[in-house]
């Protein structure tokens, strides 16, 4: 208790605006301390690493940006800073996980034309069959079956890095649906061997697999 002649205390009147806010380093609007303090060297990829995990598991649908940030280790709003909405998250996600997939038209631009069908069969399931690029493919391949938005980026990456590539390259009538056809027989293939597992497609011998498929690529690809 205080009596008569007892000093109050020194600290600062109660009407005392004065405080150390305006002194204190301010941060940046729209983003939170947390967010700051966890950006460094290689953040993007490890959010883009963690998205991929994330997508690979739980498919488009049960994803969710909140979920990409604490797998990575940081705040939401720095996976929006980087790559802004999920659907956005998703296609730099496939691009990374298609990358093996989009030097096609590299491979099949270094041979002859009456080779080109081989070429293809032999590339694209070079890649299905490689187990390090094989599970991100099959994760992309159920979330495109499940969703819509899933569906639609992946159509995107695909006609934009990789069919539109390789029609460019054609000297056929609608080159755009030749490829098209093409793609659609590899992918076919790929569902049945590698996703649904299917006797006795999943356990055939890839030479065979080539040998059968090769001409019919060739045929779409190359004649008139």
């Amino acid at each position: 208790m205080s009596g008569p002649g007892r000093a109050h205390d020194s600290g600062p009147a109660s009407g005392d605006t004065t405080d150390t806010a305006d002194t204190a380093p301010r941060r940046r609007r729209g983003r939170p301390a947390r967010t700051e303090a966890a950006e460094g060297p290689g953040t993007r990829e490890q959010i883009l690493a963690a998205a991929r995990t994330e997508f690979a598991e739980r498919g488009y649908d049960k994803t969710s940006v909140r979920g990409i940030g604490k797998a990575a280790g940081v705040d939401a709003a720095l996976v929006h800073h980087y790559f802004g909405t999920k659907e956005q998250v998703f296609a730099a996600a496939i691009e990374m996980s298609f990358a093996p997939a989009l030097t096609m038209p590299d491979a099949l631009a270094g041979g002859s034309e009456a080779g080109v069908g081989e070429r293809m069969a032999r590339f694209m399931f070079g890649v299905w069959e490689n187990p390090v690029s094989r599970p991100p493919l099959l994760a992309i391949m159920r979330s495109a079956l499940t969703n819509d938005t899933a569906a639609a980026v992946l159509r995107g990456l695909v006609e934009r890095r990789l069919l539109h590539r390789v029609a460019g390259e054609l000297h056929v009538p609608d080159p755009e649906f030749r490829v098209q056809l093409a793609a659609s027989h590899l992918i076919g293939i790929a569902m049945l061997r590698y996703l649904v597992k299917m006797e006795p497609m999943a356990s055939a011998d890839l030479e065979e697999i080539v040998a059968m498929v090769a001409p019919t690529l060739q045929r779409y690809l190359t004649r008139p």
